[in-house]
């Protein structure tokens, strides 16, 4: 059965073995090294002073995490969050996002976050499907801004908020 509960340290090293592909084999995230499992702790540390962090886990075995962060560190800011999920490449499909996300929504509304931001890099149908379903909306697109594995890459900014649907940009 599916467990979704907050992260503790503990779970780095496997939030570290679901992220390494995306690393490796994608430019999912523009970071070009793994990181470590100590950084891994600090990142979680680190989020955890401010933001909510989930893993989803079946059998005591974590399947995939999402987190909140900070937006845009200023003050007029503080009600907007920046959203991520990453699911273990095996188990991609399944609606492990969609639950994560389900749960980190309803309780960034509960401490008052009116504002979710999604930084997606191109191409990336899965994570736009993912998103369009939980109802964000396309805001921003920035055209070759990311450089991995020798070429250029688009980023969109999309965005849900609790008041309603926001009108897209696009």
């Amino acid at each position: 059965m599916l467990k979704i509960r907050p992260v503790t340290l503990a779970d780095a090293p496997e939030l570290v073995r679901i992220y390494a592909p995306y690393v490796k084999k994608t430019a999912i995230t523009f970071e070009y090294d793994v990181p470590t499992t100590e950084e891994f702790e600090g990142r979680i540390e680190k989020t955890l002073q401010r933001f909510p962090y989930l893993v989803a886990e079946e059998n005591g075995q974590v399947l995939a995490y999402a987190y909140a962060s900070t937006y845009y560190d200023r003050s007029a800011y503080d009600w907007a969050v920046e959203v991520s999920v990453y699911v273990n490449e095996h188990y991609l499909g399944q609606g492990l996002g969609s639950r994560l996300y389900e749960a980190l929504e309803r309780e960034l509304e509960a401490r008052g976050y009116l504002r979710f931001l999604a930084c997606i890099a191109l191409p990336n149908p899965a994570s736009i499907a993912l998103h369009e379903k939980r109802g964000y909306v396309k805001v921003a697109h920035f055209p070759r801004i990311g450089y991995k594995f020798d070429q250029w890459h688009d980023i969109v900014w999309m965005q849900k908020t609790i008041e309603g649907p926001v009108k897209s940009l696009m």
